[in-house]
């Protein structure tokens, strides 16, 4: 996984709103990347709906949450409608297939995807904190919002 204190790659990927998000959109705020392996799996649903559902906990914390995975945009349109997420950009990292992932060094060769994964990205573009997380895990989203309040 990347390491605290490093420069986060930047990028630029499609979104389920048919439009492309990059690091640098978000200048001056945190932005956690919420990594999930596949979309339309239950613990992965789980995950992106306490994105969703602590938006205003995230905004006041001058934090922006991305879902991500190596789905691609179109699925995760679609996913984000059955799910009702309307506010939460879910991000595909399909093409070049995991390439974010990887350079995140969260991407799981023997199985396709990305392992599930928190990373936290200062205002100035720094790591500053990191967590993995079993395939089978949900992220405690009161630890995830307890460590954006201390970056």
């Amino acid at each position: 996984m990347i390491k605290i204190n490093t420069q986060a790659p930047d990028f630029t990927l499609e979104d389920n709103k048919g439009g492309k998000v990059s690091l640098k959109d978000f200048a001056g705020r945190k932005v956690l990347l919420s990594w999930h392996p596949l979309a339309w799996t239950s613990v992965c649903t789980d995950q992106m709906r306490a994105l969703e559902a602590n938006l205003d906990r995230l905004t006041a914390l001058n934090t922006v949450a991305l879902g991500l995975s190596v789905d691609p945009a179109a699925s995760k349109t679609a996913w984000a409608h059955v799910l009702s997420i309307r506010e939460t950009p879910l991000l595909s990292d399909f093409w070049p297939h995991g390439k974010l992932a990887k350079e995140l060094d969260i991407f799981l060769e023997e199985y396709g995807f990305s392992g599930r994964a928190n990373i936290l990205i200062d205002e100035t573009g720094k790591v500053v904190w990191a967590k993995q997380y079993a395939l089978s895990e949900l992220p405690d989203m009161e630890e995830v919002l307890r460590e954006i309040a201390k970056a």
